[in-house]
């Protein structure tokens, strides 16, 4: 393996010694980066939420700006992919498990057991809770994946340099970047990558298993989601051994026809006029209390902190943890694309999606809920099967969405051994197919691990504290790509007045 670099030796003895710490001592583990999370979050809340705001607004004024006619390549470059394709693979990359996991019990949590600000169980608490989920989901998390992309794609295929996160930094550090500070960058953009999707297998997994027992029996433990696992790895790996122009491009495709298929059978069996009323709605106070939400931090006493604390912060964490992740893989797939073109179809189409999906999910949780059938008394990974037991078609919904989870899970898992590979090869668009196996057993093994010592909370805490650190190099890499394009605006006016 020629092409490999230190970073990926570097974070393999990293991931293996925090995956032994986890093993041996789970309790110890989980209550140390249990504290550290928290006060992360408390401590860090205002940072965070001014972070993703400044994100959205920045993002969109470059959409708009000049700056928006330059192309991610060169001149006479053009996409790779079909729009239609890369809406897909944006979606399987940046939040597919996500969506299926908690579409109906995220707004059943924010309209049943904990609201933001209003009374538990009311219409109120509704409207607020699916406007929340439509937040934590929507454009602030995409903006961040794309300034995050743009920056990657910008220099890796308009200036020639390697696709990691490191040479985003060279406008501010210059060469430094190749040296050793690179390298830690990059060492903490794999490690998020690697922990950030073995706790979604992991995720996966459980819900799968859950699906399959409410429907064929299955115990719910540990042996039948290592038995899920392993299936599943085989199936990802078969995959990333295709290519990505093969393996992640069809199951992309396959993706976004189950989850369109899932949603249209949910709105039509559904509540479809309170689903579609409460939409339409509540999108509309999405749109209208955006800002307002973005920078809510309750800092009063009677204020609802636990909410923010406990959702929005959490996600905002969350999501940076995937940004070396979803953003490379964005980067990847984006060649050809204007910047306009590229931000406004990451931030606004994803938006749209999964406001819709939340919307059909969480109203109909809602309608069951109120109906007679307590769905807030299950765990996150049961809630959806249970909401399905109450509607038409119940065994076909419930089919399809394990065949959409299992989808995704490859999906992700296969996207990411791509991206870990690249990362770890020195930015090689084509990564060698043994660098690409080791990545695809080590996520596996991470996830199984953790599943057998119950330490995916623990996993979930590293993440979150790890986000930190990496928040602080995106704010770097956004001061250096606004840099390269007001150069790079530059030299395309002189160029044009010397013609």
């Amino acid at each position: 393996m020629k092409k490999v670099s230190n970073v990926f030796y570097i974070t393999v003895a990293i991931i293996a010694l925090t995956v032994v710490f986890g093993v041996v001592a789970p309790e110890t583990y989980e209550r140390i980066t249990s504290n550290i999370q928290s006060f992360v979050s408390t401590s860090f809340g205002w940072y965070y939420l001014l972070l993703f705001a400044a994100f959205l607004i920045l993002s969109l004024i470059i959409a708009i700006s000049p700056y928006g006619k330059i192309r991610l390549g060169k001149d006479t470059d053009r996409p790779d992919f079909s729009t239609a394709t890369w809406v897909a693979m944006l979606f399987s990359a940046g939040m597919g498990i996500g969506l299926v996991f908690y579409g109906a019990s995220e707004p059943l949590s924010h309209y049943a057991i904990n609201p933001a600000t209003k009374e538990p169980g009311t219409g109120a608490a509704l409207k607020e809770g699916l406007t929340y989920s439509y937040l934590h989901w929507g454009a602030p998390i995409w903006a961040m994946y794309g300034i995050t992309a743009l920056s990657l794609a910008f220099f890796q295929f308009r200036k020639d340099e390697p696709g990691l996160i490191s040479s985003t930094l060279k406008p501010i550090f210059g060469d430094k970047m190749n040296g050793p500070w690179g390298v830690v960058v990059d060492v903490l953009a794999v490690f998020a990558t690697a922990f950030g999707v073995a706790t979604s297998l992991g995720f996966g997994a459980v819900q799968i298993n859950a699906g399959l027992n409410h429907l064929f029996g299955l115990e719910i433990g540990f042996m039948s989601q290592f038995l899920i696992i392993t299936v599943v790895t085989v199936l990802f790996i078969f995959s990333a051994w295709s290519g990505l122009s093969k393996g992640i491009k069809y199951l992309s495709n396959t993706n976004m026809v189950l989850a369109v298929l899932l949603l249209i059978i949910v709105i039509v069996v559904g509540p479809t006029l309170m689903i579609l009323n409460l939409f339409t709605e509540t999108f509309g106070l999405y749109i209208v209390n955006l800002l307002e939400m973005s920078f809510r931090t309750a800092p009063l006493v009677e204020d609802n902190r636990s909410f923010v604390d406990g959702w929005t912060i959490f996600y905002w964490a969350w999501w940076i943890s995937w940004a070396p992740f979803v953003g490379m893989f964005i980067a990847r797939i984006s060649r050809g694309r204007t910047v306009r073109e590229f931000l406004l179809g990451v931030i606004v189409i994803p938006t749209v999606f999964v406001s819709i999906w939340f919307a059909a999910f969480g109203s109909t949780a809602a309608f069951v809920h109120d109906s007679g059938k307590d769905l807030s008394n299950f765990p996150t990974e049961l809630v959806l099967f249970n909401m399905f037991d109450q509607l038409p078609l119940s065994m076909v919904l419930s089919v399809i969405a394990i065949l959409l989870i299992a989808s995704f899970f490859i999906t992700s898992a296969d996207s990411a051994t791509f991206v870990l590979g690249m990362q770890s090869t020195k930015g090689s668009l084509t990564p060698p197919n043994e660098v690409k196996l080791i990545w695809g057993v080590a996520q596996s093994a991470i996830a199984i691990l953790l599943l057998y010592v119950g330490g995916l909370q623990a996993i979930q805490n590293t993440i979150i504290i790890a986000a930190l650190p990496f928040s602080f190099v995106m704010i770097l890499m956004t001061i250096g790509i606004l840099k390269a394009l007001r150069e790079e605006r530059w030299r395309i006016e002189r160029n044009a007045q010397g013609k």
